[in-house]
């Protein structure tokens, strides 16, 4: 799910020479800068945007599309096929289409309360079988159904949850208090992809998260359009018997209603929000018939590569998902979801980058590999297959720049780096932001846990250190409340909905400078003979010392 943080805007780069300490790192190359244009963007983004390739879903007609455009694209470029002599990447996935009962009910003292499905709550297995039947489960409200030692935290704490059902928050403690966790700036621990791995490692039969708004950072709609469809995951050796039997959310109205059903105090869950908060019972059972249509095919991730002329087993990998949600439940009577700026802007760019690569008056060094990621929208699915399966050792692999939802909105005086002062990689995105008279800066808002939603996160977690830039708030001429409006409207509007389409209103200037950033940042390390590293402090250190 990469809801949108718009990725970089700003000026065009100054096309003077750049003074470095570092051999080989002059990046002015106006002919490779020139090679970056509005009407090839544009271009690119209306025809992947458009109706004809029916949201980009996997295992689609629309991802057939997809691929054999991208997979043209990179040839009339002249690239040459990234896996040996191919241009794709097989990547096994099993669709999974959940059918429950349209409705969810829980059992009690006070009786059976029930909830509507869609509207209310959303339900769904990754067991791969023809149907889920829980008779009967034990339900329990745990927190935020977290286990982290690190921050002394752990919500299980003597808890057996074998054959129940869990109720946990989405978040993590540090949304509502600064002073846990890392405040502000969610950890992987505040994200549903953790919650329902833990749920699953603690033996929970079933899990239900509770949406907020606020501390997910995106509406109900969302979770609403993300389920109402088949749902995607990664083959696994054991066909998915290790994790619950069902998975799903419930609204924020539907929780409080369960809670007084349950006679529990309102106040339970600011109780959850507090250290050494002990899970309850809510004496209340629900169960779940889930009927499934199990499909096991291979998705793609889409390569291609530029060969360095000097270290050619080094790499710098471009990145950008293809994927979105396809046709899914109509809104407005329009059923197509698009995905313009989710995420036709990311492939656009990384094609126009290619184009840079492949015009640039010097080849670069070290090999650049260009790859297009299947299934981000169903849970980071093909960098996690890149990542755990690569074509060119992780030990040669030099950095990730990742491209996701890029902003159409004017052009802006920062750039927000997401995951600022994790690695080196902010090194060298200041020193191009600076040639554009830019700054970077954190993003204004770091509760949604951007550093792991988008694919540069798997990248990071096998050591690669990772660059996932982002529009700045601050737009030249309007300020920043103007840039913060844009970014809600769209979120609000647009996102993961049929109206995500390609606008001719759209600003691309500041994209446009936002990809010349990209290429002089990628283009000075294929120069140099040196790995950026991970910083002090950054929980991908280890990982990237072991490569």
């Amino acid at each position: 799910m990469s809801k949108i943080l718009y990725s970089l805007p700003l000026l065009i780069l100054l096309l003077a020479a750049c003074n470095s300490s570092q051999k080989n790192t002059d990046t002015t190359d106006s002919a490779a800068f020139k090679s970056i244009t509005e009407l090839g963007f544009s271009s690119y983004v209306k025809d992947l945007a458009a109706d004809s390739f029916e949201g980009r879903k996997p295992f689609t007609n629309g991802e057939k599309k997809t691929i054999a455009y991208i997979k043209n694209a990179f040839e009339e470029i002249g690239l040459t096929p990234g896996n040996g002599e191919s241009f794709f990447q097989k990547v096994p996935m099993v669709e999974i289409k959940s059918t429950p009962n349209s409705i969810l009910s829980f059992n009690g003292a006070k009786g059976k309360i029930d909830f509507k499905l869609l509207e209310e709550a959303v339900l769904g297995s990754r067991r791969v079988q023809p149907s889920i039947d829980v008779k009967t489960s034990e339900v329990v409200f745990a927190g935020f159904g977290i286990v982290a030692p690190e921050f002394k935290w752990n919500d299980y704490a003597g808890l057996d949850v074998k054959g129940k059902t869990v109720i946990v928050m989405v978040n993590d403690p540090g949304y509502y208090n600064k002073d846990l966790f890392k405040g502000s700036n969610m950890t992987y621990y505040g994200r549903w992809t953790y919650k329902f791995e833990e749920a699953a490692r603690q033996g929970a039969t079933g899990v239900l998260i509770i949406h907020d708004t606020g501390a997910a950072s995106y509406g109900w709609h969302v979770v609403r359009s993300g389920w109402s469809g088949p749902q995607l995951n990664l083959q696994t050796a054991d066909n998915g018997a290790s994790r619950a039997a069902f998975e799903g959310w419930l609204n924020a109205d539907a929780a409080k209603r369960l809670f007084e059903f349950a006679g529990v105090s309102p106040d339970l869950i600011e109780e959850a929000k507090k250290p050494g908060f002990k899970a309850v019972d809510l004496k209340i059972n629900t169960g779940v018939a889930i009927k499934q249509e199990v499909k096991k095919s291979t998705s793609n991730n889409v390569i291609a590569k530029i060969a360095g002329s000097q270290r050619p087993e080094e790499c710098i990998i471009y990145s950008a998902h293809w994927d979105h949600l396809g046709i899914g439940e109509a809104i407005k009577g329009d059923s197509i979801y698009n995905g313009a700026v989710d995420n036709a802007t990311g492939v656009a760019g990384l094609l126009e980058i290619a184009k840079a690569f492949k015009n640039a008056k010097r080849t670069p060094e070290r090999s650049i590999l260009f790859i297009a990621l299947t299934g981000e929208e169903e849970g980071l699915l093909g960098s996690e297959y890149y990542a755990t399966h690569p074509i060119y050792p992780l030990a040669k692999t030099v950095a990730n720049l990742n491209m996701d939802a890029m902003a159409p909105i004017a052009k802006t005086k920062d750039v927000t780096i997401v995951g600022l002062g994790q690695s080196e990689m902010d090194d060298y995105a200041d020193r191009a932001a600076k040639k554009q008279h830019r700054v970077i800066l954190a993003p204004a808002d770091a509760t949604n846990g951007w550093f792991y939603r988008s694919d540069h996160f798997n990248f990071a977690k096998v050591g690669v250190p990772a660059l996932y830039p982002a529009t700045g708030d601050d737009v030249i001429g309007k300020g920043k409340d103007f840039g913060l409006a844009q970014k809600a409207d769209y979120n609000k509007t647009r996102y993961h909905q049929p109206g995500d389409q390609y606008d001719d209103s759209w600003k691309l200037d500041g994209i446009i400078a936002d990809l010349q950033l990209l290429f002089d940042v990628g283009y000075t390390l294929s120069m140099e003979t040196t790995f950026p590293k991970w910083k002090e402090g950054s929980e991908f250190k280890a990982v990237g010392e072991k490569r």
